[in-house]
């Protein structure tokens, strides 16, 4: 029996796992000839892109919702090592370690926040990189209330101006009042701080100034050129000196992929994603592919693919279609997408749409919230009717057009 092993459930690696089972399927090859297992440190694919939001209840898909019906093995455990030269994986299940063995290997591990030692960051900073994280922050603030009064208590300072940082600030008013009606004697405040002169900085001149009129409509204040020297249960002080009293502060600066990526003796990039080629295959390697946050190449040609769901989720229908092909001597299919788009919510605002890698603006306010809703709450879903003919037909290695949206 040949094996197939797929690390991490995200969405490169769910979709490189139904790709496979899809190609398996499509050849007749059963699954006592070629097993397909995937690892992942939860029993869940997390729709990650929606960690921002307030209700979290939906963004956890059962992985043996899609995966069973399929064939496709899963297992609960942390991977800890990848020996290359042996063709096994280590990884924990429940404490107890095991090793696995593979004939392919699709890596699809992903990216982590990026935690630079900023002083006491790791102990009283915040995040939505994980579910978990975006539950602890949500509980936080949900039971400030209940907290003693103290200056800053209802202050949420926001690092990083990403994508990210903007989203999480524009929901986080919103979160605050839920949580306490307004009250004079103790305002809400939200900040949104980053290192560089504008706030969205990659995001383009037509977007930028529709993304400052959001925050200043929604009363986030900014705060730009500054950079964060320290976190303390009470705030945060900046490299100039400034100190802003806040009893939540949100770290949202930066993405790096995998550690387990430096196994591999390829150059990596300064995200320390690692260099495939269109197959996703990964560089001077001929059993392993990646995919997702954790690998690059030029998608388009030209541009470098991003750290997102729009590009995980095709790069890994491809390269699991492709791992079949290479067990099996086959041609493989080479992905290309010609085509990129930023859908940004900002929150009970709306948000804003742009098109090409110069982020050309197209739509913002409600029509652009439309898209990104049918983008967060259906596109990006894999199918939860536990057929499995639609589960396999949704792993087509083809390339969908971009989202439509009102102009």
């Amino acid at each position: 029996m040949q094996r197939i092993v797929v690390l991490g459930g995200g969405f490169a690696g769910l979709w490189s796992a139904v790709g496979a089972a899809r190609m398996r399927d499509e050849l007749g090859i059963g699954a006592d000839a070629l097993e397909i297992v995937v690892v992942n440190r939860t029993k869940s694919h997390s729709i990650r892109v929606r960690n921002y939001e307030a209700e979290l209840s939906g963004t956890l898909v059962p992985l043996a919702s899609v995966l069973d019906p399929i064939g496709v093995k899963h297992v609960e455990g942390e991977v800890g090592d990848i020996d290359l030269a042996r063709r096994t994986v280590e990884y924990t299940e429940g404490g107890v370690a095991h090793s696995l063995g593979y004939d392919r290997l699709v890596f699809a591990l992903g990216s982590r926040l990026a935690r630079p030692p900023i002083p006491g960051l790791a102990e009283h900073g915040f995040d939505v990189d994980t579910y978990e994280g975006a539950s602890r922050l949500n509980a936080h603030v949900a039971g400030l209330p209940g907290r003693p009064p103290c200056p800053g208590q209802f202050t949420v300072l926001v690092v990083g101006a990403g994508l990210t940082g903007i989203e999480v600030a524009a929901e986080m008013l919103g979160k605050l009042r839920a949580a306490s009606p307004l009250d004079p004697a103790r305002p809400a405040r939200v900040i949104l701080a980053d290192r560089n002169a504008w706030i969205g900085s990659d995001m383009g001149d037509g977007a930028r100034p529709v993304i400052a009129e959001a925050l200043s409509a929604l009363g986030v204040e900014t705060l730009v050129g500054v950079s964060l020297a320290s976190v303390d249960a009470e705030g945060a002080t900046f490299a100039g000196g400034e100190r802003i009293p806040a009893a939540t502060v949100v770290w949202c600066a930066g993405m790096l992929a995998h550690p387990l990526t430096a196994r591999f003796p390829v150059e990596r990039d300064r995200f320390g994603r690692l260099p495939v080629d269109s197959f996703l295959q990964v560089a001077g390697r001929e059993a392993e592919f990646a995919a997702g946050d954790a690998a690059t190449f030029p998608i388009d040609g030209t541009h470098a693919c991003v750290m997102s769901c729009q590009h995980a989720r095709p790069m890994g229908r491809f390269a699991g279609h492709n791992v079949v092909c290479s067990l099996r001597g086959l041609p493989m299919l080479p992905l290309r997408i010609d085509w990129y788009v930023t859908v940004l919510d900002l929150g009970p605002w709306g948000a804003v749409y742009t098109e090409g890698w110069d982020r050309h603006l197209v739509a913002d306010g409600a029509a652009a919230k439309r898209t990104k809703e049918t983008i967060n709450r259906q596109r990006i879903y894999p199918p939860q009717s536990g057929d499995r003919r639609a589960i396999l037909e949704a792993a087509a290695p083809t390339v969908q057009g971009a989202p439509a949206t009102s102009r």
